[in-house]
């Protein structure tokens, strides 16, 4: 099971100690979470789909620097941050998550 979060990304109240937002593989089988990738500032991680052979996946990454918080995401250094789709592969070309 995958498990996209949606939090504010001031650490403070209700909030605190989060962290940037992030992507987590939950096993329901065993209650096994780990997290699979964390967010740049500001963002949220939205609109998981794969490819038909589940060997890419597609993640959204929505407004990063939202609020003019300091976020570079996706082109680093001086670039100005903008929300984009990421897609994820396996090294050894296999299928996401087995």
């Amino acid at each position: 099971m995958w498990i996209l979060t949606d939090g504010n990304y001031s650490n403070e109240g209700d909030f605190a100690g989060m962290g940037n937002n992030q992507m987590l593989c939950a096993d329901p089988e065993t209650g096994e979470i780990r997290r699979f990738l964390t967010g740049p500032i500001a963002c949220e991680i939205t609109g998981l789909t794969f490819s038909p052979d589940y060997k890419t996946m597609f993640v959204g990454i929505q407004h990063p620097g939202e609020n003019l918080a300091p976020s570079h995401f996706p082109g680093g250094g001086d670039s100005i941050p903008r929300s984009t789709v990421m897609r994820i592969t396996r090294t050894d070309g296999g299928v996401i998550g087995a």
